[in-house]
């Protein structure tokens, strides 16, 4: 039984073209840029623009959402938890993407087998996270946890260059 290729789960998505790349780093620039605008900075219409879009985000090339900073909604906690499994690792992944407090979970080779981040209101609700959730979950044999003191850079512009 050969083991699934996380690339080749999706469809492929044919190469962006130049066209797209360039609407991808206009809308990466500020999210609620009128496809008028765009089109005037990438040198097509307005309709063009909107088609090219539409197709982005239904094949999953991009999302368009609205970021939050969590300092400023009252989440004063983030950590990195670093887990070990035993077992199967993609029961447990799921268990953790099922939580709140955890904004994304990553399976991974190396040292540790998934990776998840938690965002919580403050210690109290981390330790809670952690001691009671995550470290009683089935499977779970080891988790560390890297408490983030201050975040230096957070981008989402990739992927055009």
């Amino acid at each position: 039984m050969n083991a699934k290729n996380p690339a080749t789960e999706r469809p492929a998505s044919p190469p962006l073209d130049d066209l797209s790349k360039k609407i991808i780093e206009q809308l990466q620039e500020d999210g609620r840029r009128s496809y008028s605008a765009i089109g005037k900075a990438v040198g097509l219409s307005e309709a063009a623009v909107r088609q090219r879009v539409q197709r982005l985000s239904e094949t999953g090339v991009i999302q368009i959402v609205a970021v939050t900073d969590p300092m400023q909604v009252g989440l004063f906690r983030q950590a990195m938890i670093a887990i070990n499994v035993d077992g199967p690792l993609e029961p447990v992944a799921d268990a953790l993407a099922e939580i709140d407090e955890i904004a994304y979970v990553i399976i991974c080779a190396g040292r540790f087998d998934l990776l998840c981040e938690a965002i919580c209101a403050d210690d109290t609700r981390l330790l809670e996270l952690i001691s009671t959730r995550i470290r009683t979950m089935p499977g779970v044999r080891r988790a560390e946890t890297l408490v983030y003191l201050k975040l230096r850079k957070q981008s989402y512009q990739w992927g055009t260059r």
